[in-house]
């Protein structure tokens, strides 16, 4: 590894150490407040304590599973040598912690069009890629029904015939999805993929979900980029707005012809819109 490389990762080490302390110290403060709530509720007329000590452990759960998170992220990244194989990615750690080889999180607006998007691994990448272009699939579902969705086998072509037969021919056998929440809204969804069918979803999903959230946008030091490892999808909002205005159509329809354009050319989204905003291609 060159040395500005090394520089880079002995930083990525040492900010992920920093946030897992960080969010251990606030799962003990939201323990001891929940402490403090368990007592008051063991007297009399005031039993509405508990459910806000309860409320409180939840948080203390989710800063722990957080903190372990960074913690995974952060050994990994000293491990890295920078002589074999890619720079470690944190959604790999997230792949880990579900139990799964593959997992995505979207970034979704209020239109369920992806924003950004994180991967673990191409496969994961390839997966995400097609539900972006078809418009349909777990992490689209999960965020809309705000629940988690869970198939396997047979079952995937049947609920998306657009991006069902395409996640199977990748060789996905099993897919499950739960939505990002904070507070009543969703931004978006974590999906992972399996390449083994599997009768249920992964035991811990929605706990790692629950953390994710918090570290891409709840706590004090959110990190949306996740380590630098989220591609934000911003040339292809940037094309579709071109297109609109050029052309005066909505920027929901210059949005599906691009990604119409992607699938027909079997080539992904990022590369029609490059070309249309450095003016080497226009859709209409």
């Amino acid at each position: 590894m060159d040395p500005q490389g090394r520089r880079e990762n002995l930083g990525l080490t040492a900010m992920a150490r920093q946030r897992a302390a960080l969010a251990r110290e606030r799962a003990d403060r939201a323990d001891a407040v929940a402490e403090r709530h368990e007592l008051l509720a063991a007297r009399p007329g005031q039993e509405f304590h508990a459910q806000i000590a309860k409320t409180h452990r939840r948080t203390a759960e989710c800063h722990r599973a957080s903190a372990r998170l960074q913690d995974d992220f952060a050994a990994r990244a000293a491990a890295w040598s920078g002589e074999r194989g890619t720079r470690p990615r944190f959604m790999t750690v997230v792949a880990e912690a579900c139990g799964t080889p593959s997992a995505a999180i979207a970034l979704l607006d209020a239109e369920r069009n992806q924003l950004a998007v994180a991967a673990s691994d191409r496969l994961a990448r390839t997966a995400q890629d097609l539900e972006f272009v078809l418009g349909e699939g777990p992490g689209q579902d999960a965020a809309a029904g705000h629940r988690p969705v869970h198939l396997s086998g047979p079952r995937i072509e049947a609920r998306w015939p657009w991006c069902g037969p395409s996640l199977l021919s990748l060789g996905i056998a099993s897919v499950a999805a739960v939505p990002l929440r904070a507070q009543n809204s969703c931004i978006g969804a974590l999906t992972v993929f399996d390449t083994r069918p599997t009768d249920t979803g992964p035991v811990h999903l929605a706990e790692v979900a629950e953390a994710l959230t918090h570290i891409v946008l709840l706590d004090p030091d959110a990190d949306p980029d996740l380590y630098g490892g989220t591609d934000m999808r911003a040339t292809v909002h940037q094309a579709a707005g071109m297109v609109s205005a050029r052309t005066g159509c909505s920027v929901s329809d210059a949005l599906a012809l691009i990604k119409a354009r992607a699938f027909t050319e079997e080539v992904s989204s990022e590369t029609v819109a490059g070309e249309i905003v450095h003016g080497d291609r226009k859709l209409i």
